[in-house]
């Protein structure tokens, strides 16, 4: 076809060099024609065709197909190889031109399938956060990693083609830039191998909450990827930390606490020593008013009566025999309240316990688990515990331990001066 063109051009006068390139210049401009209409009909014939399939169809992996745009990208190849395989028939005869225009499309084939093959991994991506595996297991990590060696291959592909080498003689001298590879890629490299790690152990997933001071990190996993791994604070801040800190350092993470029956309630009261003593007939009268406790009074006189009673304890000395304290009545208040508190999970540790006291006094530990784990909820009922625990302490007898602040030392100086 093009001799023919190229014949019909001399018949006609025109000049032998003019009419060489005047016939190549028409068979090229054909060429781009074709390469248009072979765009719009895969564009708007065959694209469409496909994503109307996929949108009526009732699987929902087809979908993250047309979200990715892998098809889009892989449209682009029809005018690419209308160029590349007519491109040498057009120009028969101009090899520069037909090794120039071969490599460049070449090469921008090689992008274009880079680009789909980018889009297929996103689609994996897309589709795999759909199971709650995902949560637990995040891939996010490993499809970076294979991006990164597609892009390496991709540059490989390249460069032969601008080389007019083999890809396996640029791969063999892979092994001497190994060093510079992993020097380049280090983080890469760390973060992928924590990234199993982590995927492998379970260490830490997509909605965890998880703290580590060292990052100033004290909230919920935003995502797992191959380098970082981004936390939302409380305050709504963003901590980025390194993949590979997650396996090189220590960090809590709360998800047994949110896969528990409970979060655990742990604070402690510290108790003037000073206002603890035996509990004297008329305490014990006000005790048994209290209805928590009241079977617990008439329990524990009994038992006590009859002990002293059994061991002839002189009664001469509150030392001898066994006596009923304020403290350890004020502790039996203080778990029968607990044990009857709806919010309090009962199938969990439920201890009340005496702390070694120190310069502040006696401590009482409540240590229980909520069994509503939600922050704001958690905090409220924490909160109207210790508000009913200090506010009842005195009808014990007893007094909360605090330092002493600048209106204690006035009132003593005032007493002191009266």
């Amino acid at each position: 076809m093009l001799e023919l063109l190229h014949t019909w051009l001399l018949d006609q006068g025109m000049n032998v060099d003019i009419a060489f390139y005047f016939a190549r210049g028409v068979a090229i401009a054909g060429v781009l024609i074709l390469s248009i209409a072979a765009n719009f009909v895969a564009k708007r014939y065959i694209l469409t065709a496909l994503t109307h399939i996929i949108s009526r169809s009732k699987s929902k992996w087809d979908d993250a197909v047309l979200r990715q745009r892998a098809l889009n990208r892989l449209a682009h190849l029809a005018p690419a190889l209308v160029i590349y395989m007519l491109t040498p028939i057009a120009l028969d005869g101009m090899a520069q031109s037909i090794a120039f225009i071969s490599s460049a499309i070449q090469i921008y084939m090689v992008i274009i399938l880079m680009l789909v093959v980018d889009s297929l991994l996103n689609t994996v991506e897309d589709i795999y956060q759909n199971f709650e595996t995902s949560k637990e297991m995040p891939i996010k990590g490993f499809i970076q990693v294979l991006k990164i060696v597609l892009y390496f291959l991709t540059a490989i592909f390249v460069i032969s083609i601008l080389l007019n080498k083999t890809p396996v003689y640029l791969l063999s001298g892979i092994g001497a830039l190994a060093a510079v590879l992993m020097l380049v890629f280090r983080d890469s490299i760390l973060g992928f191998v924590a990234g199993i790690q982590l995927a492998a152990n379970r260490m830490v997933s997509v909605g965890d909450w998880i703290e580590m001071p060292n990052y100033g990190a004290d909230g919920d996993v935003l995502e797992v990827a191959l380098t970082t791994v981004k936390v939302q604070n409380w305050d709504k801040t963003i901590t980025t930390i390194p993949t590979y800190a997650l396996i090189s350092e220590s960090f809590k993470n709360w998800r047994g606490m949110a896969e528990s029956g409970g979060r655990r309630i742990k604070r402690a009261v510290n108790i003037d020593m000073n206002s603890i003593r035996f509990c004297d007939e008329e305490m014990l009268g006000r005790f048994e008013q209290i209805k928590y406790i009241s079977r617990y009074i008439d329990k524990k006189k009994n038992e006590l009566k009859v002990f002293n009673k059994a061991a002839k304890v002189d009664h001469s000395s509150l030392a001898n025999g066994r006596r009923m304290t304020n403290i350890g009545t004020f502790r039996a208040y203080v778990w029968a309240y607990l044990n009857n508190h709806p919010a309090i999970n009962k199938d969990m540790t439920f201890l009340i316990r005496q702390l070694r006291s120190n310069e502040h006094g006696l401590p009482i530990e409540i240590y229980v688990f909520s069994s509503d784990k939600a922050w704001a909820n958690y905090e409220a009922i924490q909160a109207d515990i210790f508000d009913h625990i200090l506010a009842v302490i005195p009808e014990f007898d007893l007094r909360v331990y605090q330092n002493p602040t600048g209106a204690d030392f006035r009132a003593l100086n005032q007493a002191i001066q009266a």
